[in-house]
């Protein structure tokens, strides 16, 4: 059986994780940890691919998605920290 490999974007949210295929858009998936979500945004694109081809779409394009890492300058030093927020108390 032939296979096709999608780059899927896993996002770090507050709960949890969540996925999406740029190459499908509207294909999304979540879990709580980095494994469990690549496993299940796998698992939606083989069932919406399989729908598909069951109800007779056509096939989507092939993947044009590419990952690159990019490094660039970055000097911790240049940046300040945060001003600490005060929580003032209400009179009661």
């Amino acid at each position: 059986m032939a296979t096709r490999k999608y780059v899927v974007v896993i996002e770090k949210a507050k709960r949890n994780y969540s996925a999406y295929v740029p190459d499908l858009p509207g294909y999304v998936s979540t879990g709580r940890t980095v494994e469990e979500t690549r496993r299940n945004i796998a698992a939606a694109i083989d069932f919406h691919l399989r729908g598909m081809a069951k109800d007779g779409d056509p096939m989507p394009d092939e993947p044009s998605s590419r990952v690159a890492v990019v490094s660039v300058p970055f000097d911790p030093a240049a940046w300040k920290a945060p001003a600490k927020s005060v929580a003032r108390r209400r009179a009661s």
